[in-house]
């Protein structure tokens, strides 16, 4: 199946190596959503292995996750706590849970994991039906630099060791506001691909997708940290609210 038709399929090639080095720390992320949550409770869509549900949960809130893939899953599991956690494997556009959420979040760019702008579209109206009258929908993502995307299209060498390289190859298809990547692996068991894909949007494109489904801007930072968010900044948290 394609990269742009399974919700699921970067999980299951992931999971295994999801929480290796080189990840961000997720506590500003979980400093800044606590504090917002008022209490809970509090969902996560693509929860992932629980990077910061689990920090979430540790002080006090009851927090609920959707993840497409059951491998991320298990991993989450596995770690104290996470079996506490009440999660379902599914798409996370159609937001198949009951709600209300005093706050819903999006971390680490995956909003863009969504490679279809109208399920970018239904994630937005979904999480609004499940949120309380007040409540918060947090997104975090990188700000589109076309002025990279040259740059990123030149092939990447990841590692090379005596057994084995790993390169990494970009494609972007500008006018659908996608790329597709490509991490390709050579080693004495064969040719191993991972291949990944996001369709990105600008802030103003994002705030119009609140917008249609009924949500309001009413924060936004260049960081967890609240530093303000400036024409260069390279990522935003945006906070919408319901009416």
């Amino acid at each position: 199946m394609s990269v742009f038709d399974d919700p699921g399929l970067f999980g299951r090639l992931w999971a295994a190596d999801y929480d290796g080095p080189g990840n961000p720390d997720p506590m500003p992320a979980v400093d800044f959503l606590a504090e917002l949550a008022d209490g809970g409770p509090v969902l996560e869509l693509a929860i992932g292995t629980g990077r910061v549900a689990l920090p979430l949960a540790e002080r006090g809130l009851t927090v609920h996750g959707i993840e497409g893939s059951a491998e991320m899953l298990a991993q989450m599991r596995a770690k104290p706590g996470g079996d506490q956690i009440p999660a379902v494997v599914g798409d996370m556009a159609d937001v198949a849970v009951q709600g209300p959420f005093r706050l819903a979040y999006l971390v680490f760019n995956t909003l863009f994991n969504l490679v279809d702008a109208e399920r970018q579209a239904d994630c937005f109206r979904n999480v609004a039906r499940v949120l309380s009258p007040g409540g918060a929908f947090v997104i975090e993502t990188f700000v589109p630099d076309p002025r990279s995307f040259d740059a990123d299209e030149q092939v990447q060498v990841r590692e090379v060791t005596e057994d084995s390289a790993t390169i990494r190859l970009h494609r972007y298809d500008r006018p659908a506001q996608r790329f597709i990547r490509q991490t390709i692996t050579f080693d004495g068991d064969g040719v191993h691909l991972r291949p990944f894909a996001m369709r990105y949007a600008w802030p103003h494109q994002i705030d119009e997708m609140a917008r249609q489904a009924g949500l309001r801007l009413t924060e936004r930072y260049a960081d967890w940290h609240r530093r303000p968010f400036q024409a260069d900044s390279p990522s935003h948290i945006s906070v919408y609210r319901t009416e």
